[in-house]
């Protein structure tokens, strides 16, 4: 077994900067952008903007148009998949894992209680399907629902039926997103969406969604803790690592290894891959951040939708604005500095501030 890779906290966080393209100098093709980043999460929220726009603005830059991301889910170069912008191509690994729902090897209770609920309602699915096969696509409000036996949750999804059928039928691999009619996402029979391509066997495509998962992060756990969506642990694939001053084993991307870093600013979406995993963002950059939109106000520390704030190799604060589209507004309310900013980060910052209002097309207007 190889000697791994002894890193500094320096060296990770550059690696990780550098895999998620926020190094100088800015990408410019947004298809490559999310091909190397993999995923990119699409949490509508937009106080600012729609976390995807603040994602792929962040690389781009004002070179960034929203309508291209759009054109590109319209036209299915890119895909919405269980919450997450992914590149098409790449439906054809994750059907590997379509194949074998609710799962392989022994089923957890509740892989065994959504299998059961979606069998009640084997009637209800086959009329979506048929629905779509006829009319799709179509916006879930078109859908019917005639499940027999509806979906209980404590949660906000307690009796959307046709919601949660549908989101099974799109891990199930019969269902799949084909854009969007202005906010109403749209559905239609996954077989006129995913690519032709054979399935690989599940394992081979498990080891190639890993290499394109360490390759956007740059350096992670093999394993982590299991999150909705988009895992962040990617098993051997790599080479091992050690970080100064953090326990535990790490794999890196050698590629990521070599080569001089430049850094530069960015305002981060909450959702962005870089903090998203907070155990990791706490252990390599070593910053305490949360979302605070489902706090009450008067116990945020820093805002309702703060952006981190990324400064060459470190996260040195956090940006709390909205966008006052009726005022034509970029209400700026506090700049937190996690320490005092110096002038070359103070300065790249607010420059930052307003490529983002010109982005927007608003005018910077500031409360702090």
């Amino acid at each position: 077994m190889a000697d791994p890779h002894r890193l500094s906290r320096a060296d990770a966080r550059r690696v990780a900067v550098r895999a998620q393209l926020l190094a100088a100098p800015r990408p410019t093709d947004l298809l490559e952008v999310v091909r190397h980043l993999a995923v990119v999460q699409a949490e509508p929220t937009s106080a600012i903007a729609p976390s995807a726009d603040l994602v792929l603005g962040s690389r781009l830059g004002a070179a960034y148009d929203v309508d291209d991301l759009r054109d590109a889910l319209d036209e299915q170069r890119l895909i919405e998949h269980q919450g997450f912008i992914r590149p098409i191509e790449d439906m054809t690994l994750l059907r590997a894992e379509m194949a074998v729902w609710p799962g392989d090897g022994e089923l957890k209770g509740w892989e065994r209680s959504r299998a059961a609920w979606v069998e009640a309602n084997d009637l209800c699915r086959r009329d979506l399907l048929d629905r779509l096969r006829r009319d799709g696509p179509l916006p879930t409000s078109e859908l019917p629902d005639s499940c027999e036996v509806p979906w209980r949750s404590s949660g906000w999804n307690n009796d959307r039926n046709v919601v949660m059928l549908l989101a099974m039928m799109v891990a199930r691999g019969e269902v799949a997103a084909a854009g969007r009619d202005g906010r109403a996402q749209l559905w239609d029979l996954a077989e006129r969406i995913h690519p032709d391509d054979p399935a690989p066997p599940l394992h081979e495509a498990r080891r190639v969604l890993a290499e394109r998962r360490l390759g956007s992060l740059g350096i992670a756990r093999p394993k982590a803790a299991a999150v909705p969506g988009e895992p962040f642990s990617v098993g051997e694939v790599g080479e091992p690592a050690v970080v100064e001053g953090v326990r535990g084993a790490w794999r890196v991307d050698p590629t990521l290894l070599d080569g001089a870093f430049a850094g530069r600013t960015a305002l981060l979406s909450p959702f962005d891959r870089l903090v998203q995993d907070r155990k990791r963002m706490v252990e390599l950059f070593e910053f305490d951040y949360q979302l605070e939109m489902y706090k009450p106000a008067a116990k945020r520390r820093w805002g309702y939708y703060a952006l981190p704030i990324l400064h060459g190799d470190r996260l040195v604060g956090k940006l709390d604005a909205s966008a006052d589209r009726a005022e034509g507004a970029l209400v700026v309310r506090a700049v937190h500095e996690d320490e005092p900013f110096d002038a070359a980060t103070r300065a790249g910052v607010e420059a930052e501030i307003d490529a983002l209002a010109g982005w927007l097309g608003l005018d910077v207007v500031r409360l702090d």
